[in-house]
């Protein structure tokens, strides 16, 4: 992946595939975009991978980032306007899928929301906890990360490297920063009236042993509401399922049907 910049950025694979169908992806709230690792290689089987990162020090709000989102991804198309795009958020990163694709609905064919962190305002222990963040001395509040690493993953599932990595990139946020994006997953709300707006394909990916959030109960809330939305559940996954070793997001888009021919031909055209 490229480097980050000073402002947020799309990181690109080292193999750029422009006439593949363009993958985004928004990450959880450390925002470095490096989380991804371990699905790029799979997931550049049938598409064009484009990873957003957040600088450490951006405080955006909702609005500016969705529009930072869309016109990074109106560049991205400049070369090829008509190829078809997933957006796919996890965690913080749901909550900014579901944004940007209310902004411009028409512009993406699926949606992908893997433990979306739109119950977060609705866990008091969650919101005890952001206030909490606010009082720690910083030496405190670095290692306070390592006790919450089981809430953030089923870390047995994960591979050293990649416990490592989660662990790395919580660090790498500073508290001012992780004040501030933990206060826009307190105000986030989309009423259901928007949610029945996302009339695209949707996939909800829930992890059935999620200690951070209730990942699979929210799933199923808006599941109610997206018109067109399939709901599957992960039930040994955690909250970073996407890091867990026997996690694939590829193979599961290819499984559900959730893949559009031309990401089918070409993943097939690879293979033989």
């Amino acid at each position: 992946m490229s480097t980050v910049q000073s402002h947020p950025c799309f990181l690109t694979p080292s193999r750029l595939q422009p006439t593949y169908p363009l993958f985004v992806f928004l990450p959880g709230m450390d925002g470095t975009g490096q989380l991804l690792r371990t699905q790029t290689a799979g997931l550049e089987r049938g598409f064009d991978v484009r990873c957003l990162a957040i600088p450490p020090d951006d405080l955006t709000s909702w609005d500016d980032l969705t529009q930072v989102v869309i016109e990074l991804i109106h560049a991205e198309l400049e070369q090829s306007p008509e190829r078809p795009i997933y957006l796919c958020g996890e965690s913080f990163g749901g909550c900014l899928a579901m944004k940007v694709a209310l902004h411009s609905p028409n512009l993406f064919k699926r949606l992908i929301l893997v433990n979306p962190a739109s119950s977060f305002n609705q866990q008091l222990w969650l919101s005890w906890g952001s206030q909490v963040t606010r009082w720690l001395p910083g030496a405190l509040y670095h290692w306070s990360s390592i006790g919450l690493m089981p809430f953030l993953a089923n870390l047995e599932r994960l591979a050293a490297e990649d416990r490592y990595a989660l662990l790395r990139a919580v660090q790498s946020v500073p508290q001012k920063t992780s004040i501030w994006r933990l206060a826009l997953l307190h105000d986030f709300y989309m009423p259901e009236t928007q949610l029945e707006q996302l009339t695209q394909p949707v996939l909800l990916i829930a992890g059935l042993a999620d200690r951070l959030l209730p990942s699979g109960a929210e799933a199923q809330r808006l599941s109610k509401f997206l018109p067109n939305a399939k709901m599957l559940t992960l039930p040994k996954s955690g909250h970073a399922c996407l890091l867990e070793t026997e996690v694939n997001l590829y193979e599961i888009l290819q499984t559900h049907g959730f893949l559009q021919p031309t990401s089918e031909l070409l993943a097939a055209t690879l293979s033989g």
